[in-house]
């Protein structure tokens, strides 16, 4: 890991820059699926998933047969595991629903507020070297809660062309209403334009790699909503002495773990911490099963120095962590200082990983720098708001004059017209 003592306020945003994408015109290659996809439907997708995952598919749709295997495949302690996150995440999404706010503005004039589902939604699941099955708990749950119609799964199969069988198991678990086996960029064109198999869906969520990033980002230009822009995995981490070093050390590689684009920081007011945390580093890598992938990932990563907590806030919320860990003394004033971050975990025992799987928020976050600007998935991400009103006679007579002298005053006639009526039939 780089380290960085005491970087100059000019200097931040060199020291936080973020791994740059390594593929080449890779928006070309997506608008061209998306024709494709858009043009010849599933005739495409199989001739994608063919060349981009090896394998020949006859059908895309996962079989209700499937399904059933699949739950005999899943051990009894991760389905127990799997019921336990999926309690905890439904609770705290649960409390995330509101009622209709009513109000009346002026005498007769009556506006309400009031949720209504998105009815057709798309999960994007990401298969390859890490089946993320636990991010259809964060995305079908508050999906299901929200009341969502349709909600239709894309995960990529494997060689066999099968899907993991816990992605099958939870997915069947949360209410997922269509499973299609096909991944990747034309997974995200199916769930666009809709295919013989892929229903069209308005909005498509779920992380990927940088070349499903960039479809969902094509997709908004197809009318298509998405959760948000996301990329590769990140985590920063302020710790002070009061923080354990092999802790720190263990949540940095939680996610140095995701892949080499991945990036993990440490921001710290104390040497000591910082030069104990790079030798557990060092310690706890080795023993990793993807260990050189977290390797890749760390070359990307920085421990950086600075004298006192207000240069350290300072620092990251310019950098707009996806996942922010506070392990300080002092973690009210980070907590209250705090502006831009995905989702944060406070204090020695609360690991990122967590809130991965059972806490029960969701960890389905802005990465990229977009916390500055983005909320992490939940509840309301399902959902949309509509706004209602009902004026009576008293109220066209209490509100009309200023509606008229306004629509007059920008030229639209038609306008003020439309009040005139109704006032003069009073």
């Amino acid at each position: 890991m780089n380290k960085i003592y005491n970087p100059k306020r000019e200097d931040w945003k060199d020291v936080l820059r973020r791994p740059t994408q390594t593929v080449a015109d890779i928006e070309g290659l997506v608008n061209t699926i998306f024709e494709e996809v858009k043009t010849s439907g599933d005739s495409i997708l199989k001739k994608y998933t063919q060349e981009f995952d090896k394998v020949t598919l006859e059908n895309m749709l996962v079989s209700d047969v499937e399904i059933e295997k699949a739950k005999a495949l899943v051990s009894n302690d991760l389905k127990s595991a799997i019921q336990l996150a999926k309690s905890n995440i439904e609770v705290f999404h649960k409390a995330q629903k509101t009622g209709r706010v009513a109000v009346e503005t002026a005498r007769g004039v009556s506006c309400w507020q009031e949720k209504r589902p998105i009815q057709k939604v798309g999960l994007y699941i990401p298969g390859g070297t890490a089946p993320l099955f636990s991010t259809i708990l964060m995305l079908a749950v508050p999906a299901t809660i929200a009341g969502c119609s349709e909600i239709v799964l894309c995960s990529p199969p494997d060689k066999e062309g099968q899907l993991n069988p816990a992605i099958l198991y939870t997915a069947n678990l949360c209410g997922v209403t269509k499973i299609i086996k096909v991944g990747g960029i034309q997974a995200i064109a199916g769930m666009t334009f809709g295919t013989e198999s892929i229903p069209q869906v308005y909005k498509i969520f779920g992380p990927g790699n940088q070349f499903v990033t960039v479809a969902k980002q094509i997709a908004t230009k197809h009318g298509v909503a998405i959760d948000m822009p996301a990329g590769p995995s990140e985590l920063l981490v302020v710790a002070d002495d009061t923080a354990n070093a092999s802790f720190v050390a263990s949540d940095l590689l939680s996610q140095a773990e995701h892949g080499i684009d991945s990036q993990v920081i440490l921001v710290s007011t104390s040497k000591t911490m910082i030069n104990a945390v790079e030798k557990e580093v060092a310690l706890q890598l080795e023993e990793l099963p993807r260990k050189e992938i977290a390797r890749q990932a760390i070359a990307n990563s920085k421990l950086i120095y600075v004298e006192d907590d207000q240069m350290a806030i300072d620092l990251i919320n310019e950098y707009g962590p996806e996942h922010y860990i506070v392990c300080v003394a002092n973690e009210d004033f980070y907590i209250d200082n705090t502006q831009n971050a995905g989702s944060v975990f406070i204090g020695n025992y609360t690991p990122e990983s967590a809130g991965d799987y059972a806490s029960g928020t969701n960890h389905t976050l802005p990465t990229n720098g977009y916390a500055k600007q983005y909320s992490g998935v939940n509840l309301d991400s399902f959902m949309k708001s509509m706004t209602f009103q009902k004026i009576t006679k008293e109220g066209i007579q209490n509100i009309g004059n200023a509606v008229e002298l306004m629509a007059e005053a920008e030229g639209l006639q038609a306008h003020k017209n439309a009040i005139t009526l109704r006032l003069k039939s009073l």
